[in-house]
């Protein structure tokens, strides 16, 4: 079977981008023949908030060979794109979706690439969502033939917008191409960090709905045994979780990367921690549980999306009730207060990297693409 796979893709950098690079190896190594389309202009810069849509010579990225082709300002690229991925022969064009800027471009060549369809949902609604985001949706996923969810909350909203859509819901596969976890004290020190502090990560790109400054909150009242390292590249103005810094009697504790990080030094964040916390507003789910789990550390999230089902169900955290520093605090000192949950959460996350390999999600998508 020839597979498309149309979405972001090096030198395009950030987590969908990593996603997408795994899929494909996936797919290729259940024997399907796989061919890579990625946008000649994915955002214009205006609506990009970062520092940069590429990967630096400093990132360190693995390269993808993939066709450039898709320009979402250029309605006729998206014809190209189409006749492309037509000529070519796909039995089977796999997207990625996750706000409503895509759904014109990737819906249109959904209609007419010549074969079956099917997305990977990351969002159906943004967490930041506005007045078009709905009508937009509709009309991509109308396009489409089926649909992948990863979350409960996905798989929801996809059928208030679309009740009928064919659907299969896949947990998120484990990231594994960040390397092996380093040694608790060598991460630290190469860090910077105080030894033996109880040590809390933010990790990702810091956007409102991810809550940073409910955890600031939450952080400034903590005993004085704990730190906490915050590491990605701000989207928007990093000005205001600086002032809370500022403020905090234990601001020396509060360790901050506001950069991309590089995979080659995602290690070092994830090995110096102790537990990983999204204190989310909002969510659907989360590729940051994915390196989470290849690094076995626990998580503290919030009762948001589908961080319950995905983490709290499956025993691999704690969640907390509400995205409110009181209860944030309250669990992280739960956390750290009984060892034998620590332990419980490390086993059930060993259970999960049993369950959640590549070669089982490529399987099952393209299982329920041929019941298409």
């Amino acid at each position: 079977m020839k597979v498309a796979v149309l979405s972001s893709f090096y030198p395009l950098r950030g987590g969908i981008s990593q996603f997408n690079a795994s899929l494909l190896e996936g797919l290729g190594k259940c024997a399907f023949d796989t061919r890579a389309y990625s946008f000649s202009r994915q955002y214009p810069d205006f609506l990009f908030p970062g520092k940069t849509q590429y990967v630096t010579p400093e990132d360190e990225a693995t390269p993808v060979q993939a066709e450039a082709i898709l320009d979402t300002v250029n309605p006729f690229s998206y014809i190209r794109t189409a006749r492309a991925i037509r000529e070519w022969g796909a039995d089977l064009l796999v997207m990625k979706y996750w706000m409503s800027w895509f759904a014109p471009s990737l819906g249109y060549v959904a209609r007419h690439a010549g074969c079956k369809s099917v997305v990977i949902l990351d969002n159906v609604i943004p967490h930041e969502p506005h007045w078009f985001d709905k009508p937009l949706t509709r009309y991509f996923l109308k396009g489409c033939t089926g649909f992948v969810s990863m979350s409960e909350s996905v798989e929801k909203d996809l059928l208030q917008l679309r009740p009928d859509a064919p659907h299969i819901l896949l947990p998120h596969p484990l990231y594994s191409h960040f390397g092996e976890k380093l040694p608790r004290e060598e991460a630290q020190r190469k860090l910077g960090l105080r030894p033996g502090l109880k040590t809390l990560l933010f990790f990702g790109l810091i956007r409102e709905y991810k809550g940073l400054d409910i955890l600031l909150q939450a952080f400034r009242t903590l005993p004085e045994d704990y730190q906490l390292i915050i590491a990605g590249e701000p989207y928007g103005s990093f000005d205001k979780y600086q002032a809370l810094i500022d403020t905090m009697p234990g601001k020396e504790r509060v360790h901050v990367f506001p950069d991309y990080i590089r995979d080659s030094e995602v290690k070092r964040f994830f090995s110096a921690a102790d537990v990983v916390v999204l204190p989310y507003r909002s969510a659907t789910q989360s590729g940051i549980s994915a390196i989470a789990y290849h690094f076995d550390i626990p998580m503290v999230v919030t009762d948001v999306g589908g961080l319950k089902g995905t983490i709290g169900d499956r025993g691999t955290g704690i969640v907390a009730s509400a995205p409110d520093p009181l209860v944030i605090r309250e669990e992280i000192l739960r956390f750290f207060a009984d060892p034998a949950l620590r332990e419980s959460c490390i086993a059930a996350i060993g259970r999960e990297k049993q369950r959640l390999g590549w070669d089982a999600f490529c399987r099952s998508l393209a299982g329920f693409a041929d019941t298409l």
